[in-house]
């Protein structure tokens, strides 16, 4: 088998490689275009199973065509895993176009190209649970559910999820669209709130926590670790054969887009966690509780989606949260140039 990973020198991308190098003799076609958040192919190159007899890596812009040479060199491969995005929300909301350009454009080229892949067996369309928008306490949305992006991040990935289908029932495309919950685990940028905490309370510096208006309580997620992520898109592979109509809408017309919510096991709010991170470290907690929405209205409180279609199809998370948080974390400390120490 040969897959295409795009975004693959990236946190969740390379940790996606790392999970077929160990589990599969398949072979990786390793796409990014190297921006700030890459640290060039670091990540691919501290895995400890990196083969590069098994990895082409190739840096290319995939908001652009992908020309001829490019395509030879890449030749027919059967499946696209499309995590390459930008991704932070702050980033978003102050220049809306680098997200519009690689979440929506980008996502157009790659379907493009696997218009021209003869034997593709799946296009996985890499996704958010901020595409649903914020979730009332008690809700858990399904795949099912309304779209409401409240920020330019969220509603670039909710583009590229309506193209992905279009694409599917237009062209035929095997699509397979995965909607993720914040996701952790080693070498992640130190932008992102569990890598930035652990740098915080090594530093002795303040630890700001999302929270309500009155600052009284923090936000919530559901946190999975990349390897657990990795770990679901490979069983989907195993269990779900895209192609087929998935189902008839409404008005009788089958619909070919399949997807997916992938879950952490449990919700955990953000000062909850940090407290948890400082016990691990071994140092004091500074933190101050941030009503975000005020100066940034595009960040939510609670995101929660339904984990059930997948764990009825019998998906198990490989490793607990606790489990998962405490490796990380003890691996930051002792490989501190990932938070940039």
């Amino acid at each position: 088998m040969r897959i295409i990973v795009t975004g693959a020198a990236g946190f969740i991308g390379s940790h996606f490689c790392e999970h077929i190098l160990k589990n599969t003799d398949w072979e990786i076609v390793a796409i990014d275009k190297l921006n700030y958040a890459s640290m060039g192919f670091d990540r691919l190159k501290d895995i400890d199973v990196y083969d590069d007899r098994r990895v082409t890596m190739l840096t290319t812009d995939f908001t652009k065509p992908i020309i001829s040479g490019m395509a030879k060199e890449i030749g027919q491969v059967d499946y696209i895993v499309h995590m390459g995005a930008e991704t932070h929300v702050d980033n978003s909301i102050t220049d809306p176009e680098p997200f519009v350009m690689s979440n929506v454009v980008g996502t157009m080229y790659m379907l493009e190209f696997a218009k021209t892949q003869k034997n593709l067996k799946a296009f996985v369309q890499f996704s958010t649970d901020e595409v649903y928008g914020p979730a009332p306490e008690g809700i858990d949305y399904k795949e099912t559910d309304r779209m409401n992006a409240t920020n330019p991040y969220s509603a670039t990935k909710a583009g590229a999820e309506q193209l992905a289908q279009a694409y599917a029932n237009c062209y035929g495309i095997p699509v397979m669209v995965t909607n993720t919950m914040n996701v952790f685990g080693e070498r992640q940028h130190p932008e992102k709130f569990i890598p930035g905490t652990i740098r915080k309370i090594l530093t002795g510096e303040t630890v700001t926590i999302h929270s309500n208006p009155d600052r009284t309580k923090a936000g919530s997620r559901f946190y999975i670790h990349a390897r657990n992520v990795a770990s679901a898109i490979m069983f989907l592979f195993e269990k779900v054969k895209c192609g087929k109509p998935y189902y008839m809408d409404e008005c009788g017309y089958p619909q070919y887009s399949y997807r997916y919510n992938v879950v952490g096991e449990k919700e955990v709010d953000n000062l909850t966690l940090a407290q948890f991170i400082a016990g691990i470290v071994g140092k004091p907690l500074k933190h101050e509780m941030v009503n975000f929405h005020e100066s940034r209205p595009g960040h939510d409180l609670r995101y929660a989606l339904s984990g059930e279609k997948l764990k009825e199809m019998g998906w198990e998370i490989p490793k607990t949260f606790e489990d998962s948080l405490r490796k990380t974390i003890e691996w930051s400390i002792a490989n501190k140039k990932w938070l940039n120490l």
